[in-house]
């Protein structure tokens, strides 16, 4: 009993250390940054008239990213593109750049991910893939990746008789594939598939910044 005093003088250093290390540091370093442009002045001073990166989240992308959270996309995919020698990142066409800390001081939840059984998605809304290619590869990702480990995410999309005209929202499934609807019906897209790939589609690093310029 004569040492509970010092047992908890202890623990409570230890944590405070813990805490400095973790989260004081993390502020000091980084708490700072803010948008800026590709270049600055030697007081750090962004140039006057370029686009000010990284940009703030569109809400519609602010909602798809709930849906990415809610459906567990960030337990096989990563996003962060490692630096050169770290991987093939750059060989796999992942991203122009690597990831700084920077590119993710607008987030209010940073996704970085557990681990890579699928590809990074940092720079995936760079890699020229359009809505219609992420609404198919969500459908059955057989339809565009033959041969993935992906499991289908079929019950964000409704498979619906076709009344009159075809919904314009439609996404094409080919009968080839062997996942087409069937005659007269069509796939069409939730609000959260919606959502889903117009937050895909706003993962870009494909901006230099002071820190991280492209890589060739």
């Amino acid at each position: 009993m004569k040492n509970l005093p010092l047992l908890f003088l202890g623990i409570f250093f230890t944590v405070a250390f813990s805490w400095s290390g973790l989260i004081l540091s993390s502020q000091i370093q980084y708490g700072g940054l803010t948008p800026t442009t590709a270049t600055e002045n030697e007081e750090g001073v962004p140039t006057p008239g370029e686009t000010l990166y990284p940009r703030t989240p569109s809400g519609i992308a602010e909602q798809g990213k709930r849906v990415y959270i809610r459906e567990g996309c960030m337990y096989c995919h990563s996003q962060q593109v490692r630096p050169q020698g770290f991987g093939a990142d750059f060989e796999r066409g992942w991203g122009p750049r690597q990831t700084v800390p920077r590119d993710y001081i607008l987030q209010d939840r940073v996704l970085l991910g557990t681990m890579r059984t699928g590809p990074d998605l940092a720079d995936v809304g760079g890699r020229g893939l359009t809505a219609t290619w992420h609404h198919q590869h969500l459908y059955n990702p057989q339809i565009t990746s033959p041969g993935s480990i992906m499991p289908p995410f079929a019950y964000l999309y409704e498979v619906r008789k076709i009344d009159g005209k075809p919904s314009p929202d439609a996404i094409p499934v080919s009968e080839d594939t062997g996942y087409a609807p069937g005659p007269g019906y069509e796939v069409v897209p939730t609000e959260d598939a919606k959502t889903l790939v117009a937050y895909l589609l706003s993962l870009k690093v494909n901006y230099e910044l002071p820190e991280a310029k492209f890589t060739e």
